[in-house]
């Protein structure tokens, strides 16, 4: 006796097979673990709190277009910038550090900046762009 046997059919329907690829490719999308760069960690208030600064408690820098570290109209190196903002926080832990930073300044010296204050555990960093003046002012 012979027995006839049914042959396997393939997908005869390319959409059936195009939607099992694409929820194929959207399971393993979901599932798969996606490296996030996280950039800076800091601690940033919460949006209904307010803090009060006194003016005393600022800590002020600037980096300039070539980007050198001014405090108070003197240029500092990023040690001395360092320990100036380690004594700041000996003497008040609830010292504030702000940056002005002028446009043509290059950012990887913002971002060395900003590493310190995270190094350092600032609790209050701020950074701005000095505005340029505009041509009729």
């Amino acid at each position: 006796m012979n027995l006839t046997r049914k042959k396997r059919r393939g997908f005869d329907d390319s959409s059936a097979s195009s939607d099992i690829a694409f929820l194929l490719i959207i399971y393993f999308i979901v599932i798969a673990g996606f490296n996030i760069n996280k950039g800076f960690l800091m601690n940033l208030p919460a949006r209904d709190s307010t803090r009060r600064i006194l003016t005393e408690d600022l800590l002020r820098f600037e980096l300039d277009e070539s980007g050198r570290i001014l405090y108070q109209g003197e240029v500092r190196s990023a040690v001395a910038a360092e320990g100036t903002i380690r004594s700041a926080v000996n003497d008040n832990p609830n010292i504030a550090v702000l940056l002005t930073v002028s446009p043509g300044a290059p950012w990887q010296q913002v971002v060395s900046f900003v590493e310190l204050a995270q190094k350092l555990s600032i609790d209050s960093f701020s950074f701005t762009i000095k505005k340029i003046p505009s041509e009729g002012t």
